[in-house]
């Protein structure tokens, strides 16, 4: 073969490689909520170094923290339509199911309640982006499978691997199961770059 077509075959592998942005750039003024349990709220982060805050700096845009520790997803279900109705948000950034975990609820509840959250945004023209989290007990060194599922089927940007990759890191803790500060700022800061690279920003 000669150097030529294997050089050409390999741009081709590299452009295949690629993907088209999932998202829509956001307007200057847009909205985002942030919409979760204790990771959202910022269990164990210093006033102000929550994840949502830290978004809000790094982007310019406004990020409603909507996190409610303790919460499992089936309240979140409950609770997320009248935020999507009151904030009118361009973006929701859902994590959600790690409670569950704690509490051994079944995955396929988790996996209905995690899928409805995301068909109400759907219904209101609103963007999601999910991000997993790892089934507690286990070595954390994956999301759970349900997140990568479900993000393919609902065809939405997705990050899994940053919060089993904090939750592995004493140093970027607080305590076993929350980020600490610096935690909290990796965790926004790979959203942040999600959404540079599909598009929204």
């Amino acid at each position: 073969m000669k150097k030529g077509t294997i050089v050409w075959l390999l741009l081709l592998c590299v452009a295949c490689g690629k993907t088209e942005p999932m998202l829509s750039k956001l307007p200057e003024d847009a909205v985002v909520l942030a919409f979760g349990d204790s990771l959202t709220y910022g269990t164990g982060a210093t006033k102000d170094h929550d994840y949502p805050n830290v978004l809000a700096e790094l982007t310019g845009l406004e990020v409603i923290n909507s996190g409610v520790p303790g919460e499992i997803s089936a309240e979140g279900r409950e609770r997320l339509p009248e935020l999507l109705d009151e904030y009118e948000p361009d973006l929701l950034i859902l994590i959600h199911g790690g409670n569950d975990f704690l509490r051994k609820i079944p995955n396929e509840q988790t996996r209905d309640n995690l899928k409805t959250m995301i068909a109400e945004a759907k219904q209101r023209n609103i963007s999601v982006v999910l991000v997993g989290v790892p089934e507690f007990g286990l070595i954390l060194l994956h999301s759970a499978q349900m997140y990568a599922e479900i993000a393919e089927a609902e065809r939405i940007p997705s990050e899994l691997e940053i919060v089993p990759d904090i939750l592995a890191s004493n140093a970027l803790k607080s305590d076993p199961v929350h980020p600490n500060d610096q935690g909290y700022r990796q965790l926004a800061e790979k959203i942040a770059n999600l959404l540079k690279e599909q598009g929204a920003l």
